[in-house]
């Protein structure tokens, strides 16, 4: 049996899941609005449950700790899914937060809020860190470097970074994340 191909996405406010809604629609694959939340009110095994009875693939996810820093719901439901033998998680969009005490993920690359492609990481505003800043910090994103996740995208703030990715105008900067990601897993096959 093949394995349901999975995205997650780092961050489940409102505002989120419209953008994430439209981004999905956007390349042609699957969004799970019961993962709509702050913090995710789902558990992994109910996610995992989901991503299974969805005909579509690939499916996208969301995952929220609530800004808390350390491992919280989020990250577990991320390491469960991300774990899970009948699926296949091809890559995550590591959302950046203004939470504190955080190691931060590495990523491949980055979406910054004009809709340019970076090689480091962005803040909360999709606004490129500073040279040197290797990671990119939020409330969700830690457990992924323990994680089998082959492609890391970073973006700021999911819908927001001052109306940049605004689903009234087509969450461009997730759009572009996501697709990023299925261009690369398809690359890598």
């Amino acid at each position: 049996m093949r394995r349901k191909r999975v995205i997650v996405v780092t961050d489940g406010d409102l505002a989120a899941g419209r953008t994430v809604q439209v981004a999905a629609r956007n390349i042609g694959a699957r969004f799970i609005s019961l993962t709509t939340g702050n913090p995710t009110p789902i558990s992994g095994p109910q996610v995992v449950e989901l991503i299974k009875q969805t005909p579509a693939d690939p499916v996208v996810i969301l995952v929220d700790d609530k800004g808390r820093s350390g491992p919280g719901c989020g990250e577990r439901i991320l390491r469960y899914v991300a774990e899970h033998p009948e699926i296949d998680m091809i890559g995550a969009v590591a959302v950046a937060s203004n939470t504190a005490f955080t190691e931060g993920v590495k990523v491949d690359e980055s979406v910054a809020c004009d809709g340019t492609i970076i090689a480091g990481p962005v803040n909360k505003l999709g606004i490129p860190e500073k040279l040197g800043n290797r990671y990119l910090e939020g409330d969700t994103v830690d457990v992924i470097n323990e994680l089998d996740i082959p492609v890391v995208i970073g973006t700021g703030d999911t819908g927001k970074m001052d109306f940049a990715d605004d689903y009234h105008k087509g969450a461009p900067i997730t759009t572009k994340a996501l697709m990023e990601i299925l261009n690369r897993s398809e690359r890598d096959k």
